[in-house]
């Protein structure tokens, strides 16, 4: 199984609270719906722990994917298409990152 880590920011339009209200009316319930994705989070990053410093996203998303194979097919729907454009929307250049388990060999 793969992981994929997505680090972002808002933009300087887009509300908190639209954002969020977005996320768990649309985002989260449809991608936990793929038959590709195990999980799906989405986390508020509230700061850095034994620091004071702003952290540097605002937004941690955890998705577990058993199939990339089948993930590219599942994004590649149009209702996925509109929930990607819908994110862009709300985001600034968001990090996505593919990652391993170590303990899965």
């Amino acid at each position: 199984m793969s992981k994929i880590i997505v680090f972002f920011n808002l933009t300087d339009a887009a509300s908190r609270s639209a954002y969020e209200d977005w996320a768990r009316s649309t985002d989260l319930p449809v991608v936990r719906k793929l038959p590709s994705v195990d999980s799906f989070e989405v986390h508020r990053v509230t700061g850095l722990v034994g620091s004071d410093e702003a952290a540097p996203y605002d937004y941690v998303e955890i998705i577990d994917v058993n199939s990339m194979e089948q993930f590219g097919a599942d994004v590649s729907t149009e209702v996925m298409g509109k929930v990607a454009g819908e994110f862009r929307s709300f985001t600034d250049n968001p990090v996505f990152m593919l990652t391993d388990n170590l303990d899965n060999g």
